[in-house]
């Protein structure tokens, strides 16, 4: 089968789907006020939805993106933790140039740390603001955005599910009339 086939294929499919997920499990305009009204259902559930896919994509686009930019022009130092909470915590550490840095936005991945604890960090010398704990990477992000894209899914297929059931139920009185 020709690679031109598989593609055009696979478009049609994915645009069958689509529509489904708009205009319902036929897949076909409505006509009907009551129709319509779900469709814009539909529409105002799955904008929310696409809304939180991108930004989970993009928590963790950004997560890697501050990673390369610590690699590439890594300083590791000594920091002892100021304040600590499940997503903030704020540092203070010397650089061997003798410089103190206290980022105001905090460390990066920064679970499990308390109040004082010395730890070592690793941090952009070139933007001493860009910090995170020694031994962390952006794939301690990748669990939680997957999970909140996946709950925003989940929820957003019950909706869709519901409004299928009551679309149904109305076309079916307006075909017993």
């Amino acid at each position: 089968m020709p690679i031109g086939r598989v593609s055009r294929q696979r478009l049609e499919t994915l645009n069958r789907w689509w529509q489904a997920l708009i205009h319902g499990p036929t897949g076909v305009p409505p006509k009907t006020l009551p129709g319509k009204v779900i469709r814009g259902a539909r529409i105002v559930v799955l904008v929310p939805v696409t809304v939180m896919t991108a930004a989970t994509v993009l928590l963790v686009a950004g997560a890697w993106r501050n990673d390369l930019a610590i690699e590439s022009n890594m300083g590791v130092a000594a920091a002892e933790v100021l304040s600590a909470g499940p997503r903030r915590s704020t540092i203070e550490f010397v650089t061997p140039d003798r410089v103190t840095y206290r980022p105001e936005l905090g460390v990066l991945y920064p679970s499990e740390l308390d109040t004082g604890m010395r730890i070592y960090v690793e941090y952009d010398r070139s933007n001493p603001d860009l910090v995170r704990v020694q031994g962390r990477t952006a794939r301690l992000a990748i669990i939680p955005a997957l999970s909140v894209a996946v709950v925003s899914w989940l929820v957003a297929a019950a909706a869709l599910f519901g409004l299928n059931l009551l679309e149904k139920r109305l076309t079916r009185r307006a075909s017993g009339r």
